[in-house]
């Protein structure tokens, strides 16, 4: 029987995470009121640290008050809890002290039956981890997990949370954005896009933007001129990336047009960036679970300079809509998706199957619980999807070679 249950969101932010915590909520509430509810603060921190926040009778009232809002009201941290040397580092737990150990009798002595992990695949992961630990030493925890992230990059899951949504607000940082095209004359506005190792959201976001262009009107005649509203380039790490080739072509739309405008994901061409630091010397940091810390290493301003000496431009302007992006409630076709979820997440939690909810893409797109032994990250986008590739073909951008991604 399940007594309480505990959420927690972890990782970066995306467009789910409050309305997931709220709709998971308003489930417990609807078929099962009589279960008690927490909320660990700032992910697996909080739980290492004993902080929670009881779910009152008010919070269940209000809890569909948090669709409205982007962000997590309970907060993040990224914690590996199989990283004892970075959690002692960070002052998280004491030297000799077991990390999963430590979130283990947490859990017992909060009296936790069920912990819902809102977040991608090393959230998730660790999750399954500590569910491992507790089963060792006799402990009955049933972990359920949400997938999200905005790189849309969780195996084998068709579709993570948040990702529509940062599509959609990556197209309106855009619109803006790219209204600089003519602030200065021979203009590069590089529009990076968050993603470690997938270039979903970069092309979805191009696509988003694209659409946005197609319903404009536009007069050319005092210079509102549709191409140099244009997408010009879109790059991702999927693709293999021709620097010079790709000067020679943007050139000419620099000549012709007066500017260029490029979509690039912060992930591509990241491994020239990172050997030319190591080569001049420099560290790369990286995180807790060892991935390479991108915003430290900045990739727009990499190739910003790279593409400001092969155009002749007169000015680059590189901008960043990650945050902007993450950050935002979610729209209409994720809240669809997370209330689904959630509901499948509470069943699942209150029969004790453990897993990821999510659309299986190995078993037909089926929603499902998915095993925490298949749930995996880095899922490379398919550069030649069928939309992608219509995409690259109107803008005149060559097909690009798949490129070897390292996850």
């Amino acid at each position: 029987m399940v007594a309480k249950v505990a959420f927690l969101t972890a990782g970066g932010f995306a467009p789910c995470l409050s309305a997931a915590l709220g709709l998971l909520i308003r489930r417990y509430t609807e078929v099962a009121p009589e279960v008690e509810l927490i909320a660990y603060e700032y992910g697996y921190q909080g739980l290492l640290a004993g902080q929670s926040i009881e779910i009152t009778d008010e919070v269940r009232a209000g809890a569909e008050l948090l669709t409205e809002y982007g962000g997590s009201p309970i907060g993040n941290s990224r914690v590996k809890l199989t990283n004892a040397a970075d959690l002692v580092k960070r002052g998280l737990v004491a030297e000799g002290t077991d990390p999963l150990r430590a979130a283990a009798d947490r859990l017992i002595t909060d009296g936790v039956d069920v912990l819902h992990t809102i977040g991608g695949d090393d959230t998730n992961t660790t999750a399954a981890d500590l569910a491992a630990f507790l089963a060792k030493e006799g402990h009955q925890l049933t972990v359920v997990g949400l997938p999200k992230t905005i790189d849309n990059d969780v195996i084998p899951i068709k579709q993570s949370l948040g990702a529509w949504t940062a599509a959609e607000q990556g197209s309106r940082f855009a619109q803006n954005i790219i209204a600089e095209h003519n602030s200065a004359s021979r203009m590069v506005i590089i529009h990076e896009v968050m993603g470690r190792n997938c270039g979903w959201l970069t092309a979805a976001t191009a696509q988003a933007y694209r659409s946005w262009l197609d319903g404009r009107e536009w007069l050319p005649a005092i210079g509102l001129d549709r191409n140099e509203w244009e997408v010009h380039a879109v790059y991702v790490p999927e693709g293999e990336l021709d620097l010079d080739a790709e000067a020679t072509r943007l050139r000419a739309i620099l000549d012709e047009v007066g500017n260029v405008n490029i979509f690039l994901s912060e992930g591509a061409g990241v491994d020239k960036v990172i050997a030319e630091l190591e080569a001049d010397g420099e560290e790369v940091a990286r995180d807790a679970f060892g991935h390479v810390k991108l915003d430290t290493i900045n990739p727009g301003a990499w190739f910003g300079k790279q593409f400001a000496a092969r155009l002749g431009a007169e000015k680059v302007m590189v901008q960043k809509s990650g945050y902007f992006s993450r950050s935002a409630p979610a729209n209409a076709a994720d809240l669809a998706l997370i209330s689904q979820l959630c509901d499948l997440a509470v069943e699942a939690a209150l029969s004790g199957e453990p897993g990821v909810v999510g659309q299986d893409e190995e078993d037909g797109d089926r929603v499902g619980v998915i095993a925490f032994d298949r749930i995996a990250g880095g899922k490379a986008f398919d550069i030649t999807t069928d939309w992608y590739v219509d995409l690259l073909d109107q803008i005149g951008q060559p097909q690009p070679k798949p490129a070897v991604v390292q996850h």
